[in-house]
């Protein structure tokens, strides 16, 4: 069994561990004055007849852009093409959010 996969999905609205953690940094960010506005799971975008994409959190920044932000651990090659086809789709900035060190990478989806 390959070690990258979680044993089942969590129920719709849970969050991992690598989200809750992302979830209090963006709440310091909010409280700070980066980040107007946040939602887990707040957002469901549809890329093609019964496929989606719901990223991690829907978040505004203080300058009003919408990016939607999916934590990983570990990047599946279907996630990635998903999130390149949203990307060419919508008008939003499209990131993945990997857990580094005491902080967080940011890789933008173009």
């Amino acid at each position: 069994m390959n070690k990258h996969f979680a044993l089942g999905r969590l129920k719709v609205g849970e969050r991992n561990k690598t989200e809750a953690a992302y979830e209090q940094t963006l709440e310091l960010l909010k409280r700070a004055g980066d980040v107007l506005w946040y939602r887990f799971e707040g957002i469901k975008l549809r890329l093609a007849d019964k496929t989606f994409l719901t990223p991690d959190f829907a978040v505004m920044r203080n300058d009003g852009t919408m990016e939607l932000h999916d934590c990983k651990g570990f990047f599946m090659e279907d996630a990635k093409v998903k999130m390149k086809v949203a990307a060419d789709t919508y008008p939003f900035k499209f990131f993945v959010v990997r857990k580094k060190g005491a902080g967080w990478e940011y890789e933008q989806i173009n």
